[in-house]
């Protein structure tokens, strides 16, 4: 009987280390399933509506959207007023920062520069996230680059031990642009004729 408690015991104690450990896990495997360029496994893991959404503002430049949307449940008035006031919302695609690639370079603390990153990082550093904020369906962690730049990401629970990115919080800044393709300039000729 006393190896039937003892075991009960150990089955709570693994049970609740697994639950707090969990969005840390999902933080993990994000990255895992970026670097493997697995299509499938992010779409288990990535709320992309959600994450979309709160790229936008940011992008945009606009702080005051950058503020959680009132509930339609608690404050009626104030979702449909918050809908009406933002507008179309137009700037940078907040798709450059959902590929996997993108991905994989937010999780190692890239930031605003993981918008360029096109092939998954081989050999990168990466850094351990820090748990911000923690309660029983939310949980946010910071990743931080050299430079101190924070990208914060936020996990929703989905079920007991399954979590969700619903959120990815960009260092503040603008995204770097792009640099354009500059084409080669011809080779002049000693006899004034230009090569390639």
């Amino acid at each position: 009987m006393k190896i039937i408690g003892k075991l009960l015991l150990a089955a709570i104690v693994l049970a609740a280390i697994s639950f707090f450990l969990a969005p840390g896990v999902a933080f993990f495997a994000i990255r895992s399933a970026a670097d493997a360029n697995d299509a499938a496994a992010l779409a288990r893991l990535v709320d992309y509506p959600a994450v979309r959404q709160s790229l936008r503002p940011q992008l945009t430049g606009n702080p005051a959207s950058q503020s959680p949307p009132p509930s339609f449940l608690e404050d009626p008035i104030g979702a449909v007023r918050r809908q009406f006031e933002q507008g179309p919302m137009l700037g940078p695609d907040p798709n450059v920062y959902l590929t996997p690639a993108a991905i994989g370079a937010l999780t190692r603390g890239e930031g605003r520069y993981a918008s360029q990153r096109t092939a998954a990082a081989v050999d990168a550093h990466n850094p351990i996230p820090t748990p911000v904020f923690w309660s029983i369906n939310r949980a946010r962690m910071q990743v931080r680059d050299e430079g101190g730049s924070e990208t914060i990401f936020t996990f929703e629970r989905t079920g007991p031990f399954d979590w969700r990115l619903v959120h990815i919080g960009l260092p503040d800044g603008a995204a770097p642009a792009v640099a354009p393709a500059v084409p080669p300039v011809p080779r002049v000729m000693k006899s004034g004729k230009t090569g390639g």
